[in-house]
């Protein structure tokens, strides 16, 4: 007869296996919304993508797929309409709200960096 202990040991593992896939993976949202923040690797492309929030704010996610919110002091004029934006650190290399976005030469000083969501999906315009 074949050892017991060595039969269940398999069965033990592949449980624990296909107990570990059946969870669901953690919400890619940001931990606590509106939270100061820094965007660390911003020289080594650490910038994925961005959407801007009218001319004073925008939403930059950074390559691990996070969301930010940067409220930039006064009007940046092109941010709306700008495809590609840059980025000054002033000597580091994290983002934070001592930066700065370039905006077609425009620099656009940061006033808050917080952590966000993903921006707010936009409407559909009805067809005519």
């Amino acid at each position: 007869m074949r050892n017991p202990i060595l039969l269940v040991l398999p069965l033990a593992a592949f449980c624990a296996v296909a107990a570990t896939a059946q969870t669901p993976p953690a919400a890619a949202g940001p931990a606590t919304p509106g939270k100061p923040a820094t965007i660390p690797f911003v020289r080594l492309g650490g910038i994925y993508d961005f959407q801007a929030d009218g001319d004073r704010a925008v939403y930059l996610q950074d390559n691990s797929r996070k969301w930010y919110h940067a409220t930039i002091l006064g009007p940046c004029i092109g941010l709306t309409f700008a495809n590609r934006i840059g980025v000054k650190t002033r000597g580091t290399d994290s983002l934070d709200r001592f930066g700065s976005l370039l905006v077609d030469g425009q620099e656009c000083q940061i006033d808050q960096l917080v952590t966000s969501g993903p921006p707010p999906k936009k409407a559909k315009k009805p067809k005519h």
